[in-house]
């Protein structure tokens, strides 16, 4: 599997569409701590997903260690996934950081494998 990670900062943004075009899944990745900027997220979330209506969507809400952090539920809200489509396959899982750091997690792991079954049933 190849992996591509644009970054989500205003100038990478104009690239988001030409990779996506030729993706087999979106990975969006955001911070659960940061209230802030869920709006924008969700904006620019919409904005990728209504392009391709039936591309795989896999949402990590990470930070989820963090005291002010919003929980799993709060997150689908926020980014309104209950409105990415009925035909699109969509998961969100919550992230953050093992205690020593250099451990994978096994929401990690189950990701992992997630991501490369819906990256075979796309080919």
């Amino acid at each position: 599997m190849e992996f591509l990670e644009i970054g989500g900062s205003e100038p990478f943004r104009s690239y988001w569409e030409m990779y996506l075009s030729r993706g087999l899944l979106l990975i969006f990745v955001v911070d659960s701590a940061d209230h802030n900027r869920l709006p924008e997220a969700k904006k620019h979330l919409h904005q990728l997903i209504g392009t391709n209506p039936i591309l795989p969507l896999v949402v990590f809400a990470n930070k989820q260690d963090l005291e002010t952090a919003y929980r799993i539920t709060d997150i689908h809200e926020a980014l309104a996934l209950s409105e990415v489509g009925n035909d699109r396959k969509m998961f969100l899982f919550g992230t953050q950081v093992t205690e020593n750091g250099s451990e994978i997690p096994s929401v990690m792991q189950d990701a992992k494998d997630l991501i490369a079954h819906l990256a075979a049933d796309m080919q």
